[in-house]
């Protein structure tokens, strides 16, 4: 056989040659989970029926279908022998037709990771619950197809199951056929043009609720009926009301801005365990994490996070879904655009106003980091192959993209983006399309040229600073990747700030800029009053996508003064954490203000975020002889907040949670009992069944979420036994609670306990042989880094040998948890500031880095950014003394 059909990895040049060889009509796929409540049962039968056309008769070509064996495949009536032609991961289809008719017939594997058909078993109540997730090119793990975005084709599927069970997919039921005994097939509606990545299966107990949205005049779009799943034992939790809410609410805004109709059919969303991701577009059934299902005490910035998942989802519908990128480099070009139109449609359709503040403060932050990696990319990646483009699922495809969508919109004005937009749909509605593309559409609408923007924006790297002085506004930016400078076109905003009587800084004054690309766009001159004010903002309003470099004056005012201004605090915020992360402002200042002025921060986003950066800064930036100290000062910090910040509130929320994970470190070896002592109150009171005392936390609603993480945090320093928390998770099991059990049993400082969870992630299950699934295997890692350095540090060497092993034997998904879950990056810097890089992990890194050059680009990307994470920290705990403030 040829080895090749066993390969995984589809390059683009593959997929290119497929494309212009191929022609895809249409799907009939059929898949029998009958069985899969029988967890002896580890496959499942898949039969594919797909029509196509052929440019060049005569020829081969390929089909992806990973496999547990293929039993049959038909070409145009001739039955091929499945030993010769069908591999692991492919099946060959030789002498070609003008029109073809293939059907393959195997096997299909359950997954356990979050990969292809993943399968959960309650354990609440025992039973079993089935969803899909493809994104990129897990299709192929359930079905046979041409796995590539631009194969477009219309699928109907056939699922038999249990007739008690919820059977569904993309498209509505069009007929329901009884089967042997409990069991039925449904049939599915035809599917409009779509990819193979984003159709869908969804079986299994499902509690379901139904609504409709009324339709659109002015765009001709009739009703759609909703629908919501999520585990029946979670549907208490679920407030249908509000997602439907949410639901109708996005509808009727993206019909206005788009004037094209909801495509297709129906508009399904299910709620799902073990999820990888926060959310997927498939078309009439989206999936989500059931994360978004609160059973605990959720606080308003969480809502407002699910409300942002939903929009970006349902923008997905026209971006995306109706036209979609042609290969993975254009990725940006469906989640880009979906992370800004969520955000918009957030801002302006629902009642979180602030959408805005918190994209500048969460979504750009994660930009920021990762940009800054050394595997930096253009926000327009090449991606040549599929092991790529499942690593570019990152901040600079999602949220810098959306970033840099922001300053294009302010850039040609709104109206011209949301003309272009429109034009957009309408020539390449159930098509493919690239950035020119889209670049056509907006020049038309817009009048201008962008093709010079296109370049500095979306194919370069790194992101531009900005500074103010002598009355100009500077640029300064390198390409990471090329070396190259790069001036970027800005239209921003410089804020002028100062304190009122209340001691609160205020804008005095913002003026707007348009800043040139190319050498013009070093110096641009601002027509400011005076250069001495007390803060003088570049980026004020959060117009464009950069870092700031704020004068010596404007770092002292907002290091002792809170900020008025929403957007100006997210933006202020989010450049002293980048200060901290790159050295330049050190941990104990960055903590020091925490403690200071988070409490003037309204918004509960920003200030659950700035809160556990501030644990971060201690637990990772702060050198080793100052972090019980820091970690004294911001523990007692967040115990005054539990009663100042409102009884019973989200900020308070917050502050527990943070004040449990900065408590798990207190035993790590330096700091003493002592230092534990100063939370084990507060953690025993919160893990107690009763009321917490008034005097701990007035009015705080301590339920399942909030105990766990004070018995993780009491595990962690060794406060509590392995019997206790399972008389615990005995009292009341859910899925939930049985993932911050694992977790809580991993974190013992106890050796053994150590060598057992380090076992179970690196083999993938328990020592009595219990498979660990996706969540279970994270919150296993979880448990083993949580605290206690000098338990973790004996492992490291045992580390390194094991990446390619464990690449080549798990799936993407499992084996990055696994890679990023137990990296030792928990480290204490050297004595000398200059000596970080000759730190004995840095140095192993590299030299695995130096000794496996042909290791997977995945693999090696995860191994080069936790690496860089690690010397950051390096770095920080061994910066310059503080800056003097008052």
């Amino acid at each position: 056989m040829d080895a090749s059909l066993d390969r995984l990895n589809l390059t683009r040049a593959e997929a290119q040659a497929r494309s212009n060889l191929l022609i895809t009509h249409a799907y009939d796929v059929y898949v029998d989970v009958s069985e899969a409540r029988h967890p002896s049962v580890t496959h499942y039968r898949s039969a594919t029926t797909i029509t196509f056309s052929c440019r060049e008769p005569g020829t081969s070509t390929f089909l992806d279908f990973v496999n547990d064996g293929v039993e049959s495949v038909v070409l145009n009536g001739r039955s091929l022998d499945p030993r010769r032609v069908a591999g692991r991961a492919r099946v060959l289809l030789e002498d070609l037709e003008a029109e073809n008719e293939v059907t393959v017939v195997g096997n299909a594997l359950y997954s356990t990771s979050g990969e292809g058909l993943h399968r959960f078993v309650d354990p609440t109540d025992g039973q079993t619950y089935l969803y899909t997730q493809y994104e990129p090119a897990d299709a192929r793990r359930v079905f046979a197809n041409f796995e590539q975005p631009d194969l477009k084709a219309r699928f109907t599927f056939h699922l038999t199951g249990p007739k008690d069970w919820e059977l569904a997919s993309n498209q509505a039921e069009s007929a329901r056929r009884d089967g042997e005994g409990d069991l039925v097939t449904v049939d599915f509606e035809p599917t409009p043009p779509q990819s193979t990545y984003i159709t869908t299966l969804l079986a299994g107990p499902y509690a379901t609720w139904t609504d409709r949205w009324d339709g659109h005049v002015a765009s001709s779009a009739p009703s759609v009926p909703l629908t919501l799943y999520c585990r029946t034992s979670m549907a208490e939790a679920m407030d249908a009301d509000t997602v439907f809410s949410t639901t109708k609410a996005g509808l009727d805004f993206f019909h206005d801005l788009f004037g094209v109709a909801y495509p297709w059919g129906r508009y399904g969303q299910a709620f799902v365990p073990e999820y990888n991701l926060g959310a997927m577009e498939n078309p009439g059934l989206v999936t989500f994490t059931e994360d978004y299902v609160f059973t605990s005490r959720a606080t308003a910035s969480q809502y407002e996070a699910r409300a942002t998942t939903i929009m970006h989802e349902m923008a997905h519908m026209w971006f995306g879904d109706l036209v979609t990128m042609r290969w993975w480099d254009d990725l940006w070009l469906k989640e880009s655009f979906a992370d800004y139109m969520g955000t918009l449609a957030v801002a302006e359709a629902t009642a979180y106003t602030g959408a805005w503040t918190t994209f500048a403060n969460r979504r750009k932050g994660w930009a920021y980091v990762q940009d800054q990696y050394p595997t930096t990319h253009p926000i327009l990646a090449d991606i040549p192959d599929l092991e790529a483009a499942r690593q570019n699922f990152d901040g600079i495809t999602y949220a810098k993209g959306a970033s840099v969508l922001k300053q294009l919109a302010a850039y040609v004005g709104r109206e011209a983006f949301t003309a272009a937009s429109r034009q957009y749909f309408a020539r390449h509605a159930w098509g493919n399309a690239e950035l020119h593309d889209f670049l056509t559409v907006l020049e038309e609408a817009s009048g201008r040229d962008l093709s010079d923007w296109a370049q500095r924006w979306l194919k370069t790297s790194g992101a531009s600073e900005l500074s103010v002085a002598d009355g100009e506004l500077h640029q300064q930016s390198r390409d990471p990747a090329t070396g190259t400078e790069v001036l970027r076109p800005h239209l921003v905003r410089v804020g002028w700030y100062e304190p009122d009587d209340g001691g609160r800084l205020v804008r005095v004054r913002s003026v707007e800029c348009e800043v040139a690309s190319g050498p013009d766009g070093a110096r641009t001159p601002v027509d400011l009053p005076s250069s001495d004010a007390a803060l003088i903002l570049p980026n004020d309003e959060d117009l464009t996508y950069a870092t700031l470099s704020l004068d010596e004056q404007s770092l002292r005012t907002i290091l002792q003064y809170p900020i008025d201004d929403g957007l100006a605090r997210a933006t202020v915020w989010a450049s002293l954490w980048t200060m901290t992360r790159q050295a330049q402002l050190p941990a104990d200042q960055f903590v020091d203000a925490v403690c200071r002025l988070s409490g003037e921060i309204p918004d509960v986003g920003m200030y659950a975020r700035v809160l556990d950066q501030a644990a971060t800064a201690v637990v990772r930036y702060a050198p080793a002889g100052r972090r019980g100290e820091l970690r004294s000062r911001l523990g007692l910090a967040l115990r005054e907040a539990l009663q100042s910040v409102g009884p019973g509130s989200d900020r308070q929320r917050s502050a527990v949670r943070t004040s449990a994970r900065l408590a798990r470190g207190a035993a790590d070896l330096g700091e003493g009992s002592d230092r534990a002592d100063e939370f084990v109150p507060l953690l025993e009171a919160l893990a107690h069944e009763g009321p917490v005392a008034e005097s701990v936390a007035p009015g705080l609603e301590v339920d399942a979420e909030i105990r766990w993480a004070a018995r993780l945090a009491l595990a962690a320093l060794g406060r509590t036994t392995q019997e206790s928390l399972d008389a615990a998770l005995a009292e009341d099991v859910t899925a939930r609670n049985a993932v911050w059990h694992r977790t809580a049993s991993a974190a013992f400082p106890d050796p053994a306990v150590r060598e057992a969870a380090w076992n179970a992630v690196m083999t993938g299950q328990t020592a009595d042989g219990q498979v660990l699934s996706n969540d279970h295997l994270s919150a296993t890692a979880a448990g083993f880094t949580a605290s206690r350095q000098d338990l973790a540090d004996p492992f490291t060497e045992r580390f390194w040998p094991e990446l390619e092993h464990l690449w080549a034997s798990r799936s993407n998904g499992l084996a990055s948890r696994t890679i990023h879950g137990l990296f030792p990056s928990a480290q204490d810097a050297l004595e000398e500031a200059s000596e970080q890089a000759q730190h004995p992990v840095v140095e192993a890194t590299h030299t695995w880095l130096d000794n496996h050059p042909r290791a997977p680009r995945a693999l090696r990307r995860i191994v080069i950014e936790e690496t860089d994470d690690l010397l950051r920290s390096l770095r920080a705990q061994s910066a310059a003394p503080s800056l003097e403030t008052a």
